[in-house]
Protein backbone atom coordinates (compact mmCIF):
# COMPACT_ATOMS: atom_id res chain seq x y z
CA UNK A 1 0.00 0.00 0.00
CA UNK A 2 2.81 2.70 1.21
CA UNK A 3 4.65 1.64 -2.12
CA UNK A 4 1.56 2.36 -4.46
CA UNK A 5 1.09 5.34 -2.85
CA UNK A 6 4.31 6.84 -3.18
CA UNK A 7 4.63 6.06 -6.91
CA UNK A 8 1.51 7.69 -7.75
CA UNK A 9 2.50 10.42 -5.54
CA UNK A 10 5.44 10.80 -7.47
CA UNK A 11 3.84 10.01 -10.83
CA UNK A 12 0.92 12.76 -10.47
CA UNK A 13 3.05 15.53 -8.92
CA UNK A 14 4.64 16.72 -11.65
CA UNK A 15 1.29 16.93 -13.41
CA UNK A 16 -0.47 18.81 -10.95
CA UNK A 17 2.68 21.41 -10.34
CA UNK A 18 2.71 22.06 -14.35
CA UNK A 19 -1.42 22.29 -14.63
CA UNK A 20 -1.67 24.70 -11.20
CA UNK A 21 1.55 26.87 -11.54
CA UNK A 22 3.05 26.43 -14.90
CA UNK A 23 0.41 27.10 -17.31
CA UNK A 24 -1.93 30.08 -18.83
CA UNK A 25 -4.81 30.96 -16.97
CA UNK A 26 -6.96 29.46 -19.63
CA UNK A 27 -5.50 26.13 -19.51
CA UNK A 28 -5.60 26.51 -15.73
CA UNK A 29 -9.24 26.50 -15.56
CA UNK A 30 -9.54 23.68 -18.02
CA UNK A 31 -6.78 21.37 -15.67
CA UNK A 32 -9.14 22.50 -12.54
CA UNK A 33 -12.20 21.36 -14.42
CA UNK A 34 -10.96 18.25 -15.62
CA UNK A 35 -9.92 16.97 -11.74
CA UNK A 36 -13.40 18.25 -10.72
CA UNK A 37 -15.06 16.41 -13.55
CA UNK A 38 -13.78 13.25 -12.36
CA UNK A 39 -14.88 14.45 -9.16
CA UNK A 40 -18.04 14.54 -10.66
CA UNK A 41 -17.90 11.17 -12.00
CA UNK A 42 -17.18 9.73 -7.98
CA UNK A 43 -19.79 11.99 -6.28
CA UNK A 44 -22.45 10.85 -8.30
CA UNK A 45 -21.79 7.32 -6.98
CA UNK A 46 -21.76 8.59 -3.28
CA UNK A 47 -24.93 10.16 -4.55
CA UNK A 48 -26.56 6.72 -5.37
CA UNK A 49 -26.18 7.24 -9.04
CA UNK A 50 -24.58 3.55 -9.67
CA UNK A 51 -25.22 3.37 -13.41
CA UNK A 52 -22.70 4.43 -15.98
CA UNK A 53 -25.36 6.31 -17.87
CA UNK A 54 -26.68 8.18 -14.74
CA UNK A 55 -23.08 8.67 -13.71
CA UNK A 56 -22.23 10.35 -17.22
CA UNK A 57 -25.51 12.25 -17.23
CA UNK A 58 -24.57 13.85 -13.59
CA UNK A 59 -20.86 14.08 -14.39
CA UNK A 60 -22.31 16.34 -18.01
CA UNK A 61 -24.25 18.51 -15.64
CA UNK A 62 -21.12 19.44 -13.67
CA UNK A 63 -18.99 20.09 -17.26
CA UNK A 64 -22.40 21.95 -18.20
CA UNK A 65 -22.64 24.13 -15.23
CA UNK A 66 -18.94 24.86 -15.37
CA UNK A 67 -18.92 26.33 -18.92
CA UNK A 68 -21.88 28.78 -18.30
CA UNK A 69 -19.90 30.06 -15.32
CA UNK A 70 -16.76 30.20 -17.20
CA UNK A 71 -19.49 31.86 -20.20
CA UNK A 72 -21.08 34.38 -17.19
CA UNK A 73 -17.75 35.43 -16.21
CA UNK A 74 -14.49 34.70 -17.91
CA UNK A 75 -12.26 36.84 -15.81
CA UNK A 76 -13.65 34.42 -12.41
CA UNK A 77 -15.19 37.21 -10.47
CA UNK A 78 -17.26 34.38 -8.73
CA UNK A 79 -16.89 35.78 -5.25
CA UNK A 80 -20.33 36.50 -4.41
CA UNK A 81 -21.25 33.32 -5.39
CA UNK A 82 -19.17 31.02 -2.86
CA UNK A 83 -21.03 32.99 -0.09
CA UNK A 84 -23.86 30.47 -0.54
CA UNK A 85 -21.10 27.85 -0.32
CA UNK A 86 -20.05 29.10 2.82
CA UNK A 87 -23.74 28.83 4.27
CA UNK A 88 -24.15 25.70 3.13
CA UNK A 89 -20.47 24.11 4.83
CA UNK A 90 -22.13 25.93 8.09
CA UNK A 91 -24.71 23.36 7.92
CA UNK A 92 -23.15 20.64 6.89
CA UNK A 93 -21.23 21.06 10.45
CA UNK A 94 -24.52 20.47 11.85
CA UNK A 95 -25.03 17.04 9.49
CA UNK A 96 -21.89 15.81 10.62
CA UNK A 97 -21.94 16.68 14.55
CA UNK A 98 -25.49 15.42 15.16
CA UNK A 99 -25.05 12.48 12.51
CA UNK A 100 -26.64 10.52 11.62
CA UNK A 101 -30.06 12.03 13.65
CA UNK A 102 -30.66 14.41 11.59
CA UNK A 103 -31.94 14.79 7.74
CA UNK A 104 -31.82 16.64 4.80
CA UNK A 105 -28.87 15.46 2.68
CA UNK A 106 -29.59 11.78 2.93
CA UNK A 107 -32.07 11.31 -0.36
CA UNK A 108 -30.48 10.89 -3.58
CA UNK A 109 -31.28 14.10 -5.48
CA UNK A 110 -30.08 15.72 -2.05
CA UNK A 111 -26.89 14.77 -2.02
CA UNK A 112 -26.58 14.77 -5.92
CA UNK A 113 -27.66 18.77 -5.45
CA UNK A 114 -24.99 19.00 -2.86
CA UNK A 115 -22.71 17.42 -5.02
CA UNK A 116 -23.26 20.70 -7.63
CA UNK A 117 -22.87 22.77 -5.20
CA UNK A 118 -19.50 22.04 -3.63
CA UNK A 119 -17.88 20.87 -6.62
CA UNK A 120 -18.70 23.78 -8.96
CA UNK A 121 -18.20 26.13 -6.14
CA UNK A 122 -14.59 24.61 -6.06
CA UNK A 123 -14.10 25.25 -9.49
CA UNK A 124 -14.92 29.08 -8.54
CA UNK A 125 -13.34 29.29 -5.89
CA UNK A 126 -9.61 27.97 -7.48
CA UNK A 127 -9.99 29.84 -10.59
CA UNK A 128 -10.93 33.26 -8.59
CA UNK A 129 -7.64 32.88 -6.67
CA UNK A 130 -5.61 32.08 -9.43
CA UNK A 131 -6.67 35.61 -10.57
CA UNK A 132 -5.78 37.61 -7.67
CA UNK A 133 -2.79 39.74 -7.10
CA UNK A 134 -0.34 37.18 -6.09
CA UNK A 135 -2.73 34.42 -6.81
CA UNK A 136 0.09 31.77 -7.05
CA UNK A 137 1.47 32.45 -3.94
CA UNK A 138 -2.01 32.49 -2.06
CA UNK A 139 -2.59 29.06 -4.02
CA UNK A 140 0.70 27.40 -2.91
CA UNK A 141 -0.60 28.72 0.80
CA UNK A 142 -3.81 27.03 0.55
CA UNK A 143 -2.42 23.76 -0.66
CA UNK A 144 -0.20 23.83 1.53
CA UNK A 145 -2.43 24.84 4.89
CA UNK A 146 -4.83 21.60 3.28
CA UNK A 147 -2.09 19.34 3.17
CA UNK A 148 -0.13 20.84 6.58
CA UNK A 149 -3.54 19.61 8.40
CA UNK A 150 -3.44 16.20 7.06
CA UNK A 151 -0.26 15.39 7.98
CA UNK A 152 -0.47 17.16 11.46
CA UNK A 153 -3.54 15.69 12.02
CA UNK A 154 -1.87 11.99 11.32
CA UNK A 155 0.82 12.42 13.43
CA UNK A 156 -0.37 14.93 16.47
CA UNK A 157 -3.14 11.82 16.13
CA UNK A 158 -0.98 8.90 15.95
CA UNK A 159 1.19 10.36 18.91
CA UNK A 160 -1.37 12.06 21.58
CA UNK A 161 -4.62 11.14 20.00
CA UNK A 162 -7.23 9.10 22.08
CA UNK A 163 -10.65 11.31 22.26
CA UNK A 164 -12.41 10.61 19.20
CA UNK A 165 -12.96 13.78 16.92
CA UNK A 166 -16.02 12.22 15.45
CA UNK A 167 -16.40 8.63 15.99
CA UNK A 168 -20.08 8.18 14.58
CA UNK A 169 -18.45 10.04 11.25
CA UNK A 170 -14.35 9.06 11.43
CA UNK A 171 -13.71 6.98 14.30
CA UNK A 172 -10.07 7.11 13.10
CA UNK A 173 -9.90 11.27 13.88
CA UNK A 174 -8.66 12.68 17.09
CA UNK A 175 -9.47 15.35 19.35
CA UNK A 176 -5.07 15.74 19.19
CA UNK A 177 -5.20 14.87 15.17
CA UNK A 178 -7.84 18.33 14.99
CA UNK A 179 -5.25 20.26 17.03
CA UNK A 180 -2.21 19.15 15.16
CA UNK A 181 -3.19 20.16 11.97
CA UNK A 182 -4.37 23.65 12.99
CA UNK A 183 -1.01 23.65 14.88
CA UNK A 184 0.63 22.86 11.38
CA UNK A 185 -1.68 25.38 9.51
CA UNK A 186 -0.31 28.28 11.68
CA UNK A 187 3.44 27.69 11.03
CA UNK A 188 2.78 27.55 7.54
CA UNK A 189 1.06 30.75 7.85
CA UNK A 190 3.43 32.54 9.78
CA UNK A 191 6.18 31.47 7.05
CA UNK A 192 3.94 33.08 3.97
CA UNK A 193 3.37 36.26 6.06
CA UNK A 194 7.41 36.64 6.48
CA UNK A 195 7.58 35.92 3.26
CA UNK A 196 5.22 38.04 1.86
CA UNK A 197 6.83 41.07 4.20
CA UNK A 198 3.16 42.10 6.04
CA UNK A 199 2.54 44.83 8.40
CA UNK A 200 1.53 42.85 12.19
CA UNK A 201 -2.54 43.89 11.59
CA UNK A 202 -2.49 41.79 8.50
CA UNK A 203 -0.06 39.26 9.54
CA UNK A 204 -2.88 38.44 12.33
CA UNK A 205 -5.69 38.61 9.82
CA UNK A 206 -3.63 36.07 7.74
CA UNK A 207 -3.04 33.59 10.37
CA UNK A 208 -6.92 33.91 11.30
CA UNK A 209 -7.71 32.67 7.78
CA UNK A 210 -5.17 30.36 7.42
CA UNK A 211 -6.81 28.55 10.78
CA UNK A 212 -10.04 28.72 9.07
CA UNK A 213 -8.91 27.34 6.14
CA UNK A 214 -7.47 24.49 8.67
CA UNK A 215 -10.60 23.49 10.02
CA UNK A 216 -12.67 23.83 6.87
CA UNK A 217 -10.42 21.81 5.26
CA UNK A 218 -11.25 18.98 8.25
CA UNK A 219 -14.46 19.58 8.02
CA UNK A 220 -14.29 18.68 4.22
CA UNK A 221 -13.05 15.31 4.81
CA UNK A 222 -15.51 14.60 8.07
CA UNK A 223 -18.58 15.59 5.45
CA UNK A 224 -16.87 12.93 2.37
CA UNK A 225 -16.56 10.60 5.33
CA UNK A 226 -20.32 10.61 5.81
CA UNK A 227 -21.26 10.33 2.56
CA UNK A 228 -19.09 7.00 2.05
CA UNK A 229 -20.20 5.73 5.20
CA UNK A 230 -24.37 6.13 4.23
CA UNK A 231 -23.32 4.62 0.68
CA UNK A 232 -21.42 1.87 2.28
CA UNK A 233 -17.82 2.30 0.72
CA UNK A 234 -14.41 2.89 1.61
CA UNK A 235 -13.28 4.90 -1.16
CA UNK A 236 -14.46 7.39 -3.51
CA UNK A 237 -12.83 4.74 -5.90
CA UNK A 238 -9.92 3.43 -6.81
CA UNK A 239 -8.58 5.72 -9.73
CA UNK A 240 -5.53 6.58 -7.35
CA UNK A 241 -3.89 3.47 -6.92
CA UNK A 242 -2.54 3.37 -2.46
CA UNK A 243 -4.67 7.17 -2.69
CA UNK A 244 -8.64 5.67 -3.25
CA UNK A 245 -10.33 8.63 -6.00
CA UNK A 246 -10.10 11.92 -6.75
CA UNK A 247 -12.54 13.23 -4.22
CA UNK A 248 -10.45 11.25 -1.28
CA UNK A 249 -7.89 13.76 -2.34
CA UNK A 250 -9.43 17.09 -2.86
CA UNK A 251 -12.47 16.84 0.46
CA UNK A 252 -10.61 19.04 2.17
CA UNK A 253 -9.89 21.53 -0.74
CA UNK A 254 -13.52 21.43 -1.74
CA UNK A 255 -14.25 22.85 1.74
CA UNK A 256 -11.21 24.95 2.52
CA UNK A 257 -11.12 27.12 -0.52
CA UNK A 258 -14.33 28.70 -0.75
CA UNK A 259 -13.60 30.06 2.96
CA UNK A 260 -10.29 31.01 2.11
CA UNK A 261 -10.54 32.57 -1.38
CA UNK A 262 -13.42 34.76 0.18
CA UNK A 263 -11.50 35.68 3.51
CA UNK A 264 -9.11 36.69 0.77
CA UNK A 265 -11.36 38.92 -0.69
CA UNK A 266 -12.05 40.67 2.55
CA UNK A 267 -8.45 41.17 2.98
CA UNK A 268 -6.53 41.96 -0.83
CA UNK A 269 -2.76 41.31 -0.38
CA UNK A 270 -1.50 42.94 -3.04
Amino acid sequence: MLKERVWTAVLLAPVVLVGLFLSSFDVFKLFVAGIVLLGAWEWANLSGLIPATARLAYTSLIAASIAALNYYSPNAAFADFLWLTVLFWLMATVWVVRYPALTGWQTKWQRALIGLLVLTSTWMALVNLQQQPKGDVLLLMLLLLVWGADIGAYFAGKTWGRAKLAPQVSPGKTRAGLWGGLASCAIISLCFIVYLELDLLTGVYLLLIGMLAGLASVLGDLFESMLKRHRGIKDSSRLLPGHGGILDRIDSITSAAPVFVLCMHLLSIR
